[in-house]
């Protein structure tokens, strides 16, 4: 018998919360929503609230340390996707991309490209904004990432 897995967000400033904790309700599963601060606290017994101390990585560590390889993990971070996708987690962004083990080199990759032509100006740092189309995406990948993983 497989247990079921758990639903880690790295909720600082994740547009999906809504979503995760609707997919989660819809298959019975724990979620764990970790910030360095600001979470609205849940009256729902599968959902927990994790704050961590204002360290710059102190939300990916925790999450690195609590997730493993049945798990879920929600976020935009492409070194924490890393890090999870080591792990042998399920890694999404919030816009339903995923995160695999044959394209996180490339992800991880483009992402220092884009930081480094940020930083000597080639290019401007903003991200395209956040669409009803990315969180429709993001339902759909959720969802049948939580199925992979509970066949898993």
């Amino acid at each position: 018998m497989s247990t079921a897995p758990h639903i880690y967000v790295d909720a600082d400033a994740c547009p999906v919360k809504d979503e995760v904790v609707k997919v989660a309700a819809r298959h019975d599963l724990l979620v764990t929503f970790v910030s360095n601060g600001g979470l609205r606290p849940s009256r729902d017994p599968m959902i927990r609230n994790v704050v961590v101390s204002k360290g710059a990585d102190a939300a990916d560590d925790w999450i690195v340390e609590n997730a493993g390889p049945a798990d879920i993990v929600i976020t935009a971070d492409v070194p924490l996707a890393a890090r999870c996708v080591a792990l042998g987690a399920a890694v999404l962004g919030p816009t339903g991309r995923p995160f695999t083990a044959e394209t996180i080199g490339m992800q991880v990759a483009m992402r220092d490209l884009k930081q480094h032509l940020r930083e000597t100006g080639e290019i401007r740092g903003f991200n395209p904004s956040f669409s009803g189309k990315d969180r429709s995406a993001f339902l759909s990948a959720l969802d049948q990432a939580v199925r992979r993983a509970r066949k898993a």
